[in-house]
């Protein structure tokens, strides 16, 4: 049996990439996709052995997320969602929700979202008020991928009387504090399922909780997130660096270039947290970069509709905005202006 890893880029060549351009023009991602990636162990990707994962180095399994995001990008980022509820479950305090649960989630026999966007915002936007037995949901979570594809969604919401946000695990079935789903039109990535919900009054019962955690350390929390994050720029270079090399083999190896040296320093940076929304935010600038040069390698023939080169750009544009946070921001708008020194240096980060 081969690794992940070797799997991955079977997966991207046999299926994924040769599929990616239907799954843009119809924004349906074919259930058989998420079938394979379950069957060939890749839901519990950031597992250990022992809780049957295939116990990879977090770079490894890094690289793997970076293979397949280079197959397709709507696939991959919808699949992702899906490991916030297998690390929610590996690190839980919740040991009866931990064993019933994780299993299923590391084989991908139960499919899982996150709706957490609601509360990173400056001002929170869903409450949890407590109640007996649980809590009590409240807001509107602006982004949340995979609707009708998941089974779960790892819900956060913020306690303004502990200052707490509360996160747990809730099934996804509408008119159960889910009042409303406002589907998302996409430039790129129609077939994650993207919706904004409201909730009102939805029942998280004490049983279903993954954490009580302060507002301020969940949110320092988030910053890994923004390693994996880039593993989705960095895989769409890689793309463009494979095409770009049947036409312009020098340019090809210019980007291949940054972007090995990038991901080698976002790696070293992992344990600086602060020096992560800099590099991630040149990952996106790299991707968009060498997705436009494959544009203008390919000339006329790129704006054609399925043609790889333009469905590459918008999803270009698509990682310069996914999950970012202010710091990110910043540092892109640095990075596209040409200013990106003295704006990294305001916010101490580093090149």
């Amino acid at each position: 049996m081969i690794g992940l890893p070797a799997a991955a880029e079977v997966i991207v060549d046999e299926v994924l990439f040769p599929a990616a351009a239907e799954v843009d023009r119809t924004g349906r991602v074919p259930e058989s996709h998420f079938a394979l990636l379950a069957a060939e162990g890749f839901y519990g990707l950031f597992a250990p052995r022992e809780a049957g994962g295939p116990g990879l180095e977090f770079t490894e399994a890094l690289r793997v997320v970076e293979t397949l995001a280079g197959g397709c990008l709507t696939t991959t980022f919808t699949w992702l969602q899906h490991h916030g509820i297998v690390m929610g479950l590996l690190m839980t305090p919740n040991e009866d929700l931990r064993a019933r649960l994780l299993g299923l989630a590391v084989r991908g026999e139960v499919r899982g979202g996150g709706a957490f966007s609601g509360v990173v915002h400056t001002t929170p936007r869903v409450h949890a008020t407590r109640r007996p037995g649980g809590w009590s949901i409240s807001g509107r979570v602006p982004f949340v991928s995979g609707w009708g594809i998941v089974d779960l969604l790892h819900v956060s919401a913020y306690d303004e009387t502990t200052g707490e946000v509360v996160s747990g695990l809730v099934d996804v079935h509408p008119g159960q504090g889910i009042v409303a789903v406002d589907p998302l039109t996409l430039v790129a990535g129609q077939g994650t399922n993207t919706v904004s919900l409201v909730l009102r009054d939805m029942v998280l019962p004490d049983e279903h909780v993954t954490t009580r955690t302060e507002r301020s350390a969940f949110l320092a929390g988030l910053a890994v997130g923004q390693r994996v994050d880039s593993a989705l720029a960095l895989g769409l270079t890689g793309r463009a660096v494979r095409l770009l090399a049947d036409v312009e083999p020098s340019v090809a190896d210019l980007f291949l270039g940054e972007q090995d040296d990038l991901r080698d320093r976002l790696d070293a940076a992992i344990a600086e947290p602060d020096r992560l929304p800099a590099l991630r935010a040149a990952c996106s600038a790299l991707a968009q970069r060498a997705c436009t040069a494959l544009v203008v390698a390919g000339g006329g023939a790129a704006l054609l509709d399925g043609h790889p080169a333009q469905r590459l750009a918008r999803e270009a544009l698509f990682t310069l905005v996914v999950a970012s946070r202010p710091e990110v921001r910043a540092a892109l708008l640095g990075e596209l202006t040409g200013r990106a020194e003295p704006v990294l240096a305001s916010l101490g980060g580093h090149r």
